[in-house]
């Protein structure tokens, strides 16, 4: 009973599960995603968007309309407002490119057709945007060379405070081969953005950029050898960390470079750290030049030996040594197998083939049946004329060769000698770069609709902070609002891959069949074996004992149940016969109670082996 009882509970409480799982499911459907910020409040409110972004009100229902949840406020963007020392900051929220200037010119040494800077850049909206109204840099062109560029408010100049350059990048279908950094053009006297091109002089490139399964994030800066004048690109080391979820996530990222006057440096994505280090030991080629190098004009001796050992001359070939004997001979101890058929082949034309009909032996050659395996062979242990099986020659010592040994006129591996660098100079303030004093994007991608959006250049870190969460933080929210939940991204997954609906079944009903199995199936505690309390002090029942006393209340029911008439004729009984059968009762009593002695006692011994029980009671 009690085992029905609990396979119905635990059937009610698997039933009620997966209702629940399915209701769940269903009310996150009907949600809007968008309409979720208002769940986000406390988010907001710390990245100081609370009052901000829920700027609309709810209109109220009609009487006509149907009753149902009510609709959550609609959310409004607002532009980010540049606060504190900056140099550069583009939102695009006017909706125009006034202050950019699109290139001009053609790129050189490459086929006329695709010279052209002529790619299409346009302002919108970014597609399935979670915020309306929060408009972006779109670079529209596939297979197309773009130029873009703008002036900053004014030149910047690396002294004593760091250099923040931050923007947003959105890869709305995917990236298969294109960059998407940005360059800080640097100030020189005839630059010119209606110019703008790949050879145009720059003092920083930075962002990310991605060709097959490579995946990028440059950080390359100009450094200005002193000596001779000349600009040379230092690349930074490459990240440690997983790129790949920025280039194919299709959501916006937030992409920082902080460079300080202490020569370290940090890329920052999401305002997460990814690739950090100094400018003077992690740039590739070094910043300063090797004191020594090796003199160009050295050359190696004649008689220079750099063999570490060499045959032994005075080495003699033994006589007995047989360079002509055979690596392996036939086996001698070898027998034919019994049964072996010499004359039977042991592949034979298939007699069922036919020639096709369009066979040209002009054109294919003379016609032959395939071969197929003699049906013969297939019961002997062999067909065709019987080989001995090769053996390795134990006389087999190959071509002899005298035993190598050190080489007494070693000196080593040569090099030539270090003379001084003449080009050599050394820059303990590679921060100072050249300034810049305008920001582009010079690109070629394969894919458009690259999103790029709120542009900062700064030389404060909490003022690039601040407006990264008045840009990039509101859309962060946003889009984090708007992930569908754990049941409707596992219901999108099976949408996707039928497969998984297996998988989901057997993760739920594997481990409820294993509980009912389990709790359903159980035994009853069975009795206790004798044997059991041989091993404890434990007293052992009585069951002889239990059954006697039940039989003598049996008797004395069945006495006091008797007639009157029985008990009267029981009385009228003659002496001798009641005497007679007095003593044949007293002699029935008496062997009744020896053996119940003799029962007792054998029992009160077994008692006392395993039990200190004291047994007086019981005879009582």
């Amino acid at each position: 009973m009690e085992l029905n009882v609990r396979c119905v509970l635990l059937l009610a409480v698997g039933l009620c599960s997966t209702l629940l799982l399915t209701t769940v499911a269903a009310h996150q459907e009907e949600e809007e995603p968008i309409m979720e910020l208002a769940g986000d409040e406390d988010e907001l409110e710390d990245l100081g968007l609370g009052e901000e972004l829920l700027d609309g009100e709810v209109e109220p229902e009609d009487a006509d309309t149907p009753s149902g949840p009510p609709p959550a406020p609609k959310v409004t963007y607002k532009a980010p407002e540049p606060m504190g020392e900056h140099f550069f900051a583009e939102s695009f929220d006017r909706g125009t490119l006034d202050s950019w200037v699109l290139s001009k010119a053609k790129k050189e040494d490459i086929d006329e057709d695709i010279a052209k800077y002529d790619g299409k850049w346009e302002v919108e909206d970014m597609k399935d945007s979670k915020l309306p109204g929060d408009k972006g840099l779109v670079l529209k062109s596939r297979a197309k060379h773009h130029a873009i560029s703008a002036q900053l408010l004014r030149p910047f100049i690396f002294d004593t405070k760091p250099l923040i350059v931050q923007y947003e990048v959105n890869f709305q279908q995917g990236i298969d081969c294109g960059g998407a950094y940005v360059k800080l053009l640097s100030q020189t006297p005839d630059l010119n953005l209606d110019e703008f091109v790949d050879k145009t002089p720059y003092t920083i490139m930075f962002g990310p950029d991605k060709c097959g399964e490579d995946y990028k994030l440059h950080f390359i800066f100009r450094h200005k050898n002193p000596k001779t004048g000349e600009y040379e690109e230092k690349h930074a080391k490459k990240p440690d960390a997983d790129l790949r979820t920025y280039y194919t996530d299709k959501k916006t990222h937030l992409y920082t470079l902080v460079v300080n006057p202490d020569n370290s440096f940090e890329v920052l994505v999401d305002q997460t750290v990814v690739n950090s280090g100094n400018l003077l030991t992690d740039m590739t080629p070094p910043i300063n030049p090797a004191a020594e190098i090796e003199d160009p004009d050295d050359q190696k001796p004649e008689d220079w030996d750099e063999r570490p050992k060499i045959q032994d001359p005075d080495a003699v070939k033994p006589e007995d040594w047989d360079e002509d004997a055979p690596k392996q001979i036939p086996d001698e101890d070898a027998v034919k197998p019994d049964g072996w058929l010499d004359d039977q082949p042991e592949y034979t034309s298939d007699p069922d083939a036919v020639k096709p009909e369009d066979w040209d032996e002009d054109m294919d050659g003379e016609w032959e049946a395939p071969q197929i395996p003699n049906a013969l062979c297939e019961t002997a242990p062999g067909c065709g004329a019987w080989q001995r099986p090769m053996i390795d020659n134990p006389n087999y010592k190959g071509k002899w060769k005298a035993p190598m040994i050190d080489n007494p006129n070693y000196q080593g591996v040569w090099k030539p000698r270090k003379i001084a660098n003449p080009d050599f100079f050394e820059d303990l303030h590679p921060f100072r770069m050249t300034p810049f004093n305008a920001v582009g994007l010079e690109l070629w991608s394969m894919s458009s609709d690259i999103f790029f959006d709120n542009f900062f250049i700064s030389n404060e870190r909490h003022t690039a902070e601040r407006w990264a969460n008045d840009g990039w933080g509101m859309k962060k929210a946003a889009e984090g609002a708007a992930e569908p939940g754990l049941v409707n991204q596992m219901m999108t997954a099976a949408d996707e891959r039928p497969w998984l609906w297996v998988v989901y079944v057997l993760t739920v009903a594997v481990p409820l069949i294993l509980i009912i199995v389990f709790f359903c199936t159980g035994k009853k505690a069975a009795a206790p074996a004798a044997a059991d309390y041989k091993k404890t002090d434990e007293p052992q029942p009585d069951v002889k004992e239990e059954e006697e006393e039940k039989a003598e209340e049996d008797q004395v029911k069945e006495e006091k149940s008797k007639p009157a008439a029985e008990k009267m004729s029981d009385a009228e009984d003659s002496p001798a016969e009641k005497e007679e059968e007095e003593e044949e009762e007293e002699a029935a009593v008496n062997e009744e109670e020896e053996e119940v002695a003799a029962t007792d006692q054998k029992q009160e011994d077994d008692v006392l082996r395993r039990s200190p029980r004291n047994t007086k009671g019981r005879k009582d």
